[in-house]
């Protein structure tokens, strides 16, 4: 347990922080799961929107630090082309 006052703060912060964290990481797994969707429905069309659309999430997230921007850049590839190989 956090016996002086900045290590208490910490504490207080680092829960914060944890939740914003989790909250987001939700979101980009729901992002990446509808691309995935999307592409298995069989409709070129509707998982290129949704993958423009998730792109901007991902993006945003890797530059928070919440995922590394290499990771964000290969989960990106990966889907933009399964869309590709859709057609």
């Amino acid at each position: 347990m956090a016996n002086t006052a900045q290590a208490k703060k910490r504490a207080r912060q680092t829960i914060k922080q944890r939740e914003r964290n989790f909250g987001l990481r939700s979101k980009l797994r729901t992002a990446i799961k509808a691309i995935r969707t999307a592409i298995a429905s069989g409709d070129k069309n509707q998982a290129e929107i949704t993958f423009r659309k998730s792109v901007s999430i991902i993006d945003s997230i890797a530059g928070k630090g919440i995922l590394h921007k290499n990771k964000a850049s290969r989960h990106k590839s990966r889907l933009s082309g399964a869309i590709k190989a859709m057609g």
